[in-house]
C-alpha cells in the first residue's frame, strides 16, 4: 500500500519545511535588525522581532501538521477531527504559497509547493473511506412507488399505479 509511505514522507517534508520557515524568517529579521531598515516609518526593532516571532509561529504550525502526519503513519488510521482540519488547512496554505511562489520566486519553488500540496492531498485521499472498496453502496429497498426503478437507477420514472 502507498498510504503509510506517503504519510511518512509528508511528516518528514513538513518537519523540514518548518525548520526552513523558521530559519528564513530568523534570517530576514536579523537582516532588518542589522541594517536598521524601516518600512513606512515602522520601528526596525519591532519589524525584526515580529519577523522572528511569526517565523516561530508558522514553524510550529508546520510541526503540528507534521505530527498529525506522523501519527497517521504510526497508527495506519486516517486523520480525524482536528488533525484532518490541520492537514486540509496545510494543503490550502501550500496552494496559496505556490501561487505566491510562482509570481515572486519562480518555477522551482512553485513546483516544490505543488509537490507538497499533492502529497498532503494524496495522504488525505488514500485514507478516505478505507472501509469501502470504491464502489457505490447498495441502495436500500424502498416501498413500491418510490423514485428508484427496479434496476436501482435513480433516474428511472416512478411506477404507474395499477387499476383493478
Amino acid at each position: 500500500m502507498v498510504r503509510r509511505p506517503v504519510a511518512w514522507i509528508v511528516a518528514v517534508v513538513l518537519f523540514v519545511e518548518a525548520l526552513g520557515v523558521v530559519g528564513l524568517n530568523w534570517l530576514l529579521g536579523t537582516v532588518v535588525d542589522n541594517q536598521q531598515m524601516s518600512l513606512a516609518g515602522l520601528d526596525p526593532d519591532v519589524m525584526s522581532t515580529s519577523s522572528k516571532v511569526s517565523g516561530f509561529v508558522f514553524g510550529l504550525y508546520f510541526v503540528l501538521c507534521g505530527l498529525v502526519a506522523l501519527l497517521v503513519a504510526l497508527r495506519n488510521r486516517p486523520p480525524a477531527g482536528l488533525g484532518r482540519v490541520l492537514l486540509i488547512s496545510a494543503a490550502v496554505v501550500h496552494g496559496l504559497l505556490g501561487a505566491f511562489a510562482w509570481g515572486l520566486m519562480g518555477r522551482p519553488e512553485f513546483l516544490f509547493m505543488m509537490v507538497v500540496l499533492a502529497l498532503i492531498v494524496l495522504l488525505l485521499m488514500t485514507y478516505d473511506r478505507q472501509g469501502e472498496s470504491g464502489s457505490r453502496p447498495e441502495p436500500a429497498d424502498e416501498a413500491p412507488g418510490g423514485t428508484e426503478g427496479g434496476d436501482g437507477s435513480p433516474l428511472a420514472p416512478p411506477q404507474a399505479p395499477s387499476t383493478p
